[in-house]
C-alpha cells in the first residue's frame, strides 16, 4: 500500500510539471484544436467559434477582448488568463506596401 502511495504521488508530481511547462496559448494564432485543447472549459465548438470570431473581427488586443465571444465569460478567462497570451499574427504584421 506504501509503494501504491509513493508512485501515486510521483506520478501526480509527473503530470503537475508537465503542465507547467506547457506553453501560453497565443490567441491570435492557435487553431481550434489548440484552443480545445489548451483552455480550460473550451470544448471543439468553443474553439471553433473562437476561430471564427478572430476571422470575421480581426486580431485580439487583450486578453480580455477573448469575452466579446459569446460563451467566454469571466470565470473562463479568470481560470486561464495565466496561460494565454495576445501576439499579433505575422499576417496581421505583413506590410501589404510595396
Amino acid at each position: 500500500m506504501k509503494m501504491l502511495r509513493t508512485a501515486l504521488a510521483f506520478f501526480l508530481l509527473f503530470v503537475g510539471s508537465l503542465t507547467a511547462l506547457a506553453s501560453p496559448v497565443n490567441i491570435n494564432t492557435a487553431d481550434e484544436l489548440t484552443l480545445a485543447q489548451e483552455i480550460s472549459g473550451v470544448g471543439p465548438k468553443l474553439a471553433k467559434s473562437i476561430v471564427e470570431f478572430r476571422e470575421q473581427n480581426g486580431a485580439f488586443a487583450t486578453i480580455e477582448d477573448l469575452q466579446r465571444v459569446k460563451g467566454v465569460g469571466p470565470k473562463l478567462l479568470d481560470r486561464n488568463k495565466a496561460n494565454l497570451i495576445v501576439e499579433e499574427s505575422a499576417e496581421s504584421t505583413t506590410s501589404t506596401a510595396e
